[in-house]
């Protein structure tokens, strides 16, 4: 959770003033953080979560324990930031239903699975 907030103080949202910070474990034990990136744009910025994936993913990681999630509006911290639809589909594509993904900061947080939050997701799978 700590990492997530201190990667929050780089997001770059001056359109929606809300500020997301993403810590993500891998099973090498690299943590990889990220912000969400607005645009003018709106379909051109991307989420914390994606950025932290992506840039692991980049790096040749593969294999993930953990994703830790904090949010909210500038000066501010939400009690939950949970991952967006298109962030939950992409965290399918690396992770199991029961990868854990904890939402809320360091005094306060609670642990779901991908399953809890992405249930009945289409994944390699189904092609």
């Amino acid at each position: 959770m700590e990492a997530a907030e201190e990667a929050r103080e780089g997001a770059y949202a001056p359109y929606s003033k809300f500020l997301v910070g993403a810590a993500l474990l891998t099973k090498s034990g690299k943590v990889y953080t990220g912000c969400n990136i607005e645009n003018a744009s709106y379909p051109a910025g991307i989420c914390a979560e994606r950025t932290a994936i992506f840039k692991a993913v980049s790096e040749g990681e593969r294999e993930f324990e953990a994703l830790a999630l904090v949010g909210g509006r500038a000066g501010e911290v939400a009690p939950q930031c949970a991952p967006c639809g298109i962030c939950r589909q992409v965290i399918s594509e690396f992770c199991p239903p029961s990868f854990p993904i904890i939402l809320g900061n360091e005094e306060h947080f609670e642990a779901y699975t991908l399953d809890m939050l992405l249930p009945l997701s289409f994944t390699k799978q189904d092609l």
